[in-house]
C-alpha cells in the first residue's frame, strides 16, 4: 500500500484531535456499538460511540462479578495511560470497582502506569500472599490514535485475559447494557477515593529497584554508553527519570512531555497520528537524531512495545527479537538449559534458525501473549516475543518477571547488548546472524477486509488449497493451527521451499486484513508471493 503524503512527517496542527469533544463524547454521547474483546482488550473511541462510559462502567461490573465468580479476592491493580480517554475510563472503572467493594490499589498522585507495571505488581503480590490473589485492569488503546481508548484485564497469572475470560466479561458487559446499565452499581469518583477499599501505592519504586535483577544494569552504568531515550507522551514518562538517577546510566530524555493530542509525533503511514514505536514513519523524529547516541529508544503509550534505533536508523521489530534471543541464551546461565523460546508465528523464521543453532527448542503460537505466560510463570519459556515489537523475558535467577510485553526491559537490554558485547543488536544482526543464517525480506501489508473474507479464513483448512505451488516454490506446509500448541490461529500461515512464508490473518482490534510476508529471496520474491497469496487464499474474493 502507497504511504499517505504526511507520513514521516510532522503532525500538522488540523489534524490534531479535539480533547474536550472527545472527552465531552464520552459522558454525553450514547453507546452505539458492544463491548467487544479484541486481542488486547476493548478499544474503541467516544466519537464514534464505541468507547464511552457505559461501555466501561458495563465493563467494569462484568469483571467484578468475573471474580466473584472465581474466587478472586485480592487487590486489583489499576492503571491508565496518557490518552485523553484513558482517564475518563479511569474513574469510570474506579466508580464501578469501589462500589462493589473491590480492594482496588491506584499509583499514587495519579500517575500514568504502564502495562508491565501493572503485570509486575500483580507477580510480586501474588508471589508473598498465597490466599489472596491479585488481578489488575490497564486502560490503555495501546498504540492506537489519540481518539481511542482501551480496556484491558490482566489475570492473576499476570497476562492478558484468555479468550474465554474475556469472552464471559464481553458477554455478561453486553446484557448489562442491553438493561441500560440497571444493575451496575456505582458511586461517585469523590466516595470512591475515600472508601476504605481504595488504596494509593508507588508504582514507581518497586518496579525500578527490581530491575536490576533483570539486566546487568552495572555493565550498562560502566559502559558510560550514551542513551537516548523518547518516551513518546507515553505512561513510562517519569519511569525513564526515576531508572537513570538510580542506576547512573549516560542518557537524555528526548521528549519529557505529556500531551493527550500528541502533537509531537510524526505521522503515521496512513497519515494518522499512531504512537507506533516499530514504524518508521512515527519514530521519524528520533530516527534524524540517531547519530547523537550510541543506542535509542522509544516507547508506545502503554510501554509494552519498544523501538530500537541504532546509529543506522531504525531496527526491523525481528531483527531485534534475532539478536535479543541470540544474546539472551548465550548470557543467562540460571535459565533452565531446556528452556523453551516462545515466538508468534507471524514472527521471523530467522528466530527459528537461530533457536535451533543454540539448541533450544521452539515455541511457536498464535498471535497474543497470553500465550507465553504459563511457560514464563513456570520458567520452561525464557522468552516471549510478537513481530509487533512486543516481548519479555525471565530475570536473571530463571524466574518470571512480568507475565505482558514489557518495553522497559527489551529497550534497557539493546543497552546492555551493546555494553557488553561492543556492538549494536544492528552491528549482531548483519555481521553475524545474517552470514549464518541468510538475509531475509520481511513485511506486514495492511489492508481493508470484507465480512466474505472474514468468513473464508474461519472456515479454512489446510485441505482447503489444493496448490502445490506459489510464485515457483513448492507448498512444504498449510497451517491453520499453531505447531506450538495447536491453538488456531485465526487465519493461515503457508510455509514454502527455502525458507520463505506468507500468512494472512483478519486484526483482532482493527477491522482491517494483516498479510505477512517473509522471502528469503529478496523484495522481487516478496511481491511475487504477496500477489500470488490472496488469490491462492481467497479465489475471486479477493
Amino acid at each position: 500500500m502507497a504511504s499517505h503524503p504526511l507520513a514521516g512527517k510532522p503532525a500538522l496542527k488540523e489534524i490534531l484531535e479535539n480533547i474536550p469533544r472527545l472527552v465531552a463524547s464520552y459522558y454525553t454521547d450514547e453507546a452505539r456499538g458492544p463491548v467487544s474483546f479484541g486481542t488486547s482488550g476493548h478499544r474503541g473511541s467516544s466519537i464514534k460511540g464505541t468507547f464511552n462510559d457505559t461501555h466501561i462502567a458495563a465493563t467494569s461490573q462484568s469483571i467484578c462479578e468475573y471474580r466473584i465468580k472465581t474466587g478472586i479476592t485480592g487487590p486489583l491493580f489499576l492503571g491508565f495511560d496518557t490518552h485523553a480517554l484513558s482517564e475518563p475510563a479511569f474513574r469510570t472503572a474506579l466508580e464501578v470497582f469501589a462500589a462493589n467493594q473491590v480492594e482496588v490499589v491506584i499509583h499514587e498522585r495519579d500517575e500514568y502506569t504502564p502495562t508491565p507495571v501493572i503485570s509486575f505488581l500483580i507477580l510480586d503480590h501474588n508471589s508473598r500472599h498465597i490466599n489472596s490473589r491479585a488481578d489488575g485492569v490497564v486502560v490503555t488503546p495501546s498504540h492506537n490514535p489519540p481518539s481511542d481508548g482501551g480496556f484491558k484485564y490482566n489475570l492473576s497469572n499476570g497476562g492478558p485475559a484468555d479468550m474465554d475470560v474475556t469472552g464471559w466479561i464481553q458477554e455478561r458487559a453486553n446484557e448489562l447494557m442491553d438493561n441500560r446499565n440497571r444493575h451496575v452499581k456505582r458511586i461517585s469518583y469523590q466516595k470512591a477515593r475515600k472508601t476504605d477499599t481504595t488504596h494509593v501505592q508507588d508504582f514507581i519504586s518497586p518496579y525500578v529497584n527490581a530491575l536490576s535483577g533483570v539486566l546487568d544494569m552495572d555493565a550498562i552504568k560502566n559502559s558510560g554508553v550514551k542513551i537516548g531515550i523518547d518516551p513518546m507522551g507515553g505512561s513510562g514518562v517519569h519511569y525513564w527519570t526515576h531508572i537513570i538517577e538510580k542506576y547512573g546510566l549516560n542518557a537524555e530524555i528526548i521528549n519529557p512531555h505529556v500531551d493527550p493530542t500528541f502533537s509531537f509525533m510524526y505521522v503515521d503511514s496512513d497519515g494518522l497520528i499512531r504512537m507506533d514505536c516499530s514504524s518508521s514513519y512515527a519514530m521519524a523524529g528520533l530516527i534524524a537524531m540517531a547519530d547523537r547516541f550510541d543506542i535509542a529508544w522509544g516507547n508506545d503509550p502503554d510501554f509494552d512495545r519498544h523501538g530500537i534505533v541504532c546509529p543506522d536508523g531504525l531496527m526491523n521489530p525481528n531483527h531485534y527479537l534475532s539478536v535479543a534471543i541470540w544474546y539472551l541464551m548465550q548470557n543467562r546461565s540460571n535459565w533452565k538449559t531446556d528452556m523453551a523460546v516462545g515466538k508468534t508465528l507471524v514472527s521471523s523464521s530467522m528466530i527459528d534458525k537461530v533457536v535451533a543453532d543454540l539448541g533450544k527448542n521452539l515455541f511457536e503460537v498464535p498471535v497474543g501473549f497470553k500465550w507465553f505466560v504459563k511457560g514464563m510463570l513456570d520458567g520452561t519459556v525464557g522468552f516471549g516475543g510478537e513481530e509487533s515489537a512486543g516481548a519479555s523475558f525471565l530475570r536473571k535467577d530463571g524466574t518470571a518477571w512480568s507475565t505482558d510485553k514489557d518495553g522497559f526491559i527489551m529497550s534497557l537490554l539493546s543497552a546492555e547488548i551493546l555494553a557488553r558485547s561492543g556492538m549494536t543488536p544492528s552491528e549482531i544482526y548483519n555481521k553475524t546472524l545474517v552470514p549464518l543464517y541468510g538475509n531475509p525480506y520481511y513485511r506486514r501489508a495492511d489492508g481493508p477486509i470484507t465480512h466474505e473474507q472474514k468468513e473464508i479464513l474461519s472456515r479454512l483448512s489446510p485441505d482447503s488449497i489444493k496448490a502445490d505451488t506459489l510464485a515457483s516454490l513448492s507448498i512444504k506446509s498449510i497451517m491453520t493451527t499453531a505447531p506450538g500448541n495447536n491453538a488456531p490461529i485465526g487465519g493461515v500461515k503457508v510455509m514454502l521451499e527455502g525458507g520463505s512464508w506468507f500468512a494472512i490473518r483478519p486484526s483482532g482490534t482493527e477491522p482491517k486484513m494483516k498479510v505477512y510476508v517473509e522471502s528469503f529471496g529478496g523484495e522481487d520474491l516478496w511481491q511475487r508471493i504477496y500477489d500470488e497469496a490472496l488469490p491462492l487464499i481467497f479465489g475471486s474474493a479477493a
